[in-house]
């Protein structure tokens, strides 16, 4: 009966969940651009609906990533405080694999339909500016049939599994842009986006697995370099 904080800041949206034993017991999440704020404000909300004391919590676990530069940072840096704070370990869940999960808990929820299920493959995207989105595809029970990477979306992206009359399934931040230059036939968009909740049941098997991060010494999943770039607007 594990109880796990679970944060996700990689993309536009703060999402931070309190599981116990692998499920999501309550969620907060809101999108913007305000996640150094919302996140210890989001667990604060959620250990006092739950009842419960951070000093309660077996670990914490973080989206690993890909995703924002500081989005990651930020969600990174406030789970390692509490596991310091706290004392308990840290577990990192692969940001791509969480949402691939949510996308199967939506539709066996009914929130989308799929004439051959089994059969599907899901590609979880993450925004990364322009046409460039990082990616991973999974079949439906969840393992990968590709490595993750920073993809640059032309027709002829990921030709070896769209087929015609499949149901190659596309969803999260990056996934709605990519309509514009993939196949319309078997291409498939669903709304699904990032979320904590995705982060449960793979953080609890992490737990189980003894699958810790080193805190001091875990960085997350970047795929690129942080690039600052110049402002437009003079100063003097």
């Amino acid at each position: 009966m594990s109880l796990i904080l679970c944060i996700e800041t990689g993309t536009d949206v703060c999402s931070v969940a309190l599981s116990r034993a692998g499920r999501p017991v309550s969620v907060r999440e809101e999108a913007g651009r305000d996640h150094a704020r919302k996140v210890a404000v989001f667990a604060d909300e959620l250990f006092r609906e739950a009842g419960v004391s951070p000093r309660e919590l077996d670990a914490v676990a973080v989206g690993r990533g890909p995703g924002s530069y500081t989005g990651l940072r930020i969600g990174t840096s406030f789970a390692k405080g509490l596991c310091y704070a706290l004392d308990i370990p840290l577990l990192a869940v692969d940001s791509l694999a969480a949402l691939a999960v949510i996308a199967c808990e939506d539709r066996r929820a009914g929130l989308f339909h799929a004439e051959r299920w089994e059969e599907a493959l899901l590609c979880p995207m993450i925004d990364a500016r322009r046409m460039e989105v990082y990616a991973e595809v999974f079949d439906t029970s969840l393992e990968r049939r590709s490595e993750v990477a920073a993809e640059v979306v032309t027709a002829a992206s990921f030709g070896t599994f769209i087929r015609p009359g499949g149901e190659f399934f596309v969803f999260g931040s990056g996934a709605a842009k990519t309509l514009e230059v993939l196949p319309r036939d078997g291409v498939r968009f669903i709304d699904v986006q990032p979320s904590a909740r995705g982060l449960c049941g793979l953080a609890q098997a992490r737990l189980d697995a003894g699958e810790v991060e080193d805190t001091a010494y875990f960085e997350p999943a970047y795929l690129k370099d942080f690039v600052v770039t110049a402002g437009r607007k003079k100063l003097f």
